[in-house]
């Protein structure tokens, strides 16, 4: 929600809080580990629809939010839902990742399940740096290298065949997926001290073929909307069949998906 592509991506806000529900439990994993005591100041980078941000507020009696997101319709979304009558602690700003503008010293700078549609992770962590005070923690959750590795493997034979390969021709790369390795040179560059890097494992399911189309649908934008809508749901249905000839549902209907986090952990000195 935070990345340019070669062609601009339209999200639909309320599709995406109806079909994220891996994102938000990632994303209350992360919370938790940020062991909140109520009156820090926190910055959500790629808060997209609002909804963790708001649960962050809530989570802060005596601090306060602030939601930004390069979306104008998600932050229009996020300001709408969780307006200031119900949470005076809570704000929401149209704004690049790559551009962070930001007098207030925060005690926290947190994104999750956002920064992976970032192309250049040196300059967020340069604007995360300016407006960390001293002491302040980073804490990070996105797609790393190997994400959605089979997904990949069932998108981009489907991408070349001559019934689709023309919407696709100079489309620029989407998906930033990087490693500790990267994040370990990073980091000390731009005035961070490394509590820890690591890829972590893990699994999303969706209930069946029909949940697994609403993701790719809903999260897979910069692909599916390069296709003309008239053909769109027949490319998805194309890709969810080569995805499923290899991963079947298990026998609670459930369609496994293999992704990798990556967590960053960091102080600015």
């Amino acid at each position: 929600m935070t990345g340019p592509s070669s062609k601009p991506v339209i999200w639909d806000p309320a599709a995406y809080a109806a079909n994220s529900s891996p994102q938000q439990s990632w994303a209350r994993e992360v919370i938790a580990k940020l062991k909140l005591r109520g009156d820090e100041r926190v910055l959500d980078v790629g808060c997209g629809d609002g909804r963790m941000t708001a649960e962050i507020a809530r989570a802060l009696p005596a601090g306060a939010v602030t939601g930004v997101d390069a979306s104008s319709t998600m932050i229009g979304f996020a300001q709408a839902t969780f307006a200031p009558a119900r949470f005076s602690n809570l704000e929401f700003h149209v704004m690049d990742a790559r551009r962070i503008r930001l007098a207030k010293p925060f005690d926290i700078v947190f994104s999750s399940s956002a920064l992976h549609w970032v192309d250049d992770h040196p300059a967020f962590l340069r604007g995360a740096s300016s407006c960390l005070r001293p002491g302040g923690r980073l804490v990070v959750s996105c797609g790393g290298k190997g994400n959605a590795q089979e997904v990949f493997l069932a998108l981009r034979p489907e991408m070349r065949l001559p019934r689709w390969r023309q919407f696709f021709r100079k489309m620029d790369k989407p998906y930033f997926f990087h490693s500790p390795a990267d994040y370990g040179k990073w980091l000390p560059r731009c005035g961070f001290k490394v509590r820890r890097v690591r890829l972590s494992p893990k699994d999303a399911t969706y209930q069946g073929r029909e949940g697994f189309e609403a993701w790719l649908r809903t999260t897979w934008l910069p692909y599916t909307q390069r296709v003309p809508e008239s053909l769109r749901e027949e490319f998805i249905a194309a890709i969810t069949d080569r995805y499923l000839a290899k991963h079947r549902a298990d026998d609670a209907g459930r369609v496994c998906v293999r992704m990798v986090r990556l967590e960053i952990d960091a102080v600015k000195i």
